[in-house]
């Protein structure tokens, strides 16, 4: 093989090396944009979306204590009819 062929060979192999570099470089630049432009957007909305999470479970407690305080004195009013329930058979059975 002549030393023309060989640098020829060379060349072409450059060329082909410079193509991909220049491909390389297209997606590089192209991965960095969607980085900038949506990824960075996106993970921001993350903890935008949880301080608004955490606003609405701050307000969701105090309905919760108030569920809570409900379910104790529903209870207790269970307890009351129950008892009254009692007095008033055997009052039933003192009449009969």
């Amino acid at each position: 093989m002549a030393d023309s062929e060989k640098l020829y060979l060379i060349l072409s192999k450059l060329d082909t090396i410079e193509s991909d570099v220049q491909e390389l470089k297209r997606r590089t630049t192209s991965i960095e944009l969607h980085i900038e432009n949506i990824t960075d957007k996106n993970i921001q909305l993350i903890p935008e979306n949880f301080i608004e999470l955490t606003k609405k479970l701050n307000q969701a407690i105090p309905v919760a204590d108030k569920n809570l305080a409900y379910e104790v004195k529903v209870n207790y009013l269970v307890g009351e009819v129950e008892k009254l329930k009692a007095e008033l058979a055997e009052l039933k059975n003192k009449i009969a």
